[in-house]
């Protein structure tokens, strides 16, 4: 009887040890697969330090203005999704820029292909015309996912040609830049960091010092979990500020109380996650005036948050 039970007991035993060999590695997206991912989604993405690679979408078809500015798309009107490999299959959070119009035909087409939309909201006050930001997530074959975004984002006048280099939006890995008609030295002292410029923008990003998750899968910076504060030149020093803070429950009320007392609207505060540990909320603001007085507002906000300031100058 024990010659019958060996090869049985052999049989049982080998599928264990090949699990727990720590020299098995899980399949990962291989350059072959981002290729095909490029290829869906007619741009190259940009691998951050992360891992994560993202991908921009600027609404360079619109004439948006506020307050007398054109707003740039690498202000406020870079749409954006980004892949954070798990294994082969990759997890996708992104934040689309639509007109009203738009909105609920990309929604249609984003819900048929199995992606969740997580928050619809508008960023911006008194903008002509109005824009909303829809926010999305989804997990699966990054092929898949990308054909199905480049799909919806049909149903919208989303340029969809690879964009010029400068024209890229926030993140989205843009290399040449207009110059910047700022004392971005000054700004980047009062900042407390040192920040990039992108698209005749002037960008800084402020992690979280936690290590924000979604769903129990990791949501680092650039997935959209980092403070943005951006700064776009108007002439004579002035510039229009916009972004948002990533603020825990306990940030939100002294942050939105520094940025009042600064005379730094407060535009919008919301989610952008339905899963996300710790709970973020997500608070839009604007302003337009001295570069430096603003920043100077800004700052102090910032101290309120548990952020870090990687570079700092």
């Amino acid at each position: 009887m024990r010659y019958l039970l060996l090869p049985l007991a052999v049989a049982l035993a080998a599928p264990a040890a090949a699990q727990s060999n720590p020299q098995a590695a899980p399949p990962q997206v291989t350059g072959d697969r981002w290729a095909a991912v490029d290829r869906s989604l007619g741009r190259t993405g940009t691998t951050q330090a992360d891992g994560v690679r993202r991908y921009g979408f600027p609404r360079s078809d619109l004439n948006v203005q506020l307050d007398g500015v054109t707003i740039k798309p690498a202000l406020a009107l870079g749409s954006w999704a980004a892949f954070h490999p798990m294994g082969d299959q990759v997890m996708v959070m992104g934040d689309l820029v639509l007109t009203h119009e738009e909105v609920n035909s990309v929604m249609s087409r984003l819900l048929a292909s199995g992606y969740t939309i997580t928050a619809l909201h508008n960023h911006l006050l008194r903008s002509a015309p109005a824009t909303m930001y829809m926010h999305i997530s989804g997990h699966g074959d990054p092929v898949k996912l990308a054909t199905a975004l480049r799909e919806a984002l049909s149903a919208s006048r989303t340029p969809l040609a690879a964009p010029s280099r400068d024209s890229q939006p926030p993140s989205a890995g843009a290399g040449s830049s207009p110059p910047i008609a700022l004392d971005t030295a000054a700004l980047d002292q009062l900042m407390g960091t040192k920040g990039k410029p992108n698209g005749g923008v002037y960008q800084f990003s402020f992690p979280r010092a936690e290590k924000p998750t979604d769903g129990g899968r990791p949501a680092p910076a650039s997935m959209g979990t980092a403070t943005a504060i951006n700064f776009q030149p108007t002439g004579s020093g002035r510039a229009a500020i916009t972004g948002d803070f990533v603020l825990t429950a306990a940030e939100v009320d002294p942050v939105l109380r520094e940025l009042r007392t600064n005379a730094i609207e407060v535009t919008a505060l919301h989610n952008h996650m339905l899963r996300d540990q710790p709970r973020l909320f997500f608070m839009h603001f604007w302003g337009h005036d001295d570069a430096a007085k603003l920043a100077r507002g800004l700052r102090a906000a910032l101290d309120k948050t548990n952020v870090t300031r990687p570079g700092a100058s």
